[in-house]
């Protein structure tokens, strides 16, 4: 029970288990195995009107051929109001035969980082920001880099 012994929805009532998800978001199963790796920004920050190319190694290290959904989020380090702790951006299936790898590129423009702030205004902030790439949104590689 919570706080005055009343029960509060959304939220673990006992003290030995914990309150997440059983499965994070974009959990999918497969009958094969991948295996993500080498993650590359080709800058480390990119000013108004430019964008950024991300790129990531997937390998399908099973025994049979398969699909995969590569997905992309970002997250905006410091902003002027509360921002997401992660946000999908962008996200391509891919299907590789076994024991195959190829290079997925993702490409994030200034529009990506954009956000309505407290003016109700459609506005992408200078700051550090994190990029991430992977099969759900919890096993994931990350990068950094900045707008200025």
């Amino acid at each position: 029970m919570a706080e005055g012994g009343s029960f509060q929805k959304f939220r673990s009532n006992y003290i030995d288990v914990i309150n997440s998800p059983l499965f994070p978001f974009g959990y999918g199963l497969s009958y094969t195995t991948f295996d993500y790796s080498d993650l590359k920004l080709d800058k480390s920050s990119i000013k108004a009107g430019q964008s950024i190319q991300a790129s990531v190694t997937l390998s399908n290290t099973g025994k049979y051929d398969g699909e995969e959904v590569v997905q992309l989020y970002i997250k905006d380090v410091v902003g002027s109001i509360t921002r997401p702790v992660k946000e999908l951006k962008g996200f391509k299936k891919v299907f590789l035969k076994a024991g195959e790898s190829t290079t997925v590129n993702f490409t994030v423009s200034e529009e990506e980082l954009k956000f309505y702030n407290n003016d109700l205004k459609f506005v992408a902030e200078p700051g550090d920001f994190i990029l991430y790439i992977g099969k759900n949104s919890q096993d994931l590689l990350e990068s950094k880099f900045q707008l200025k």
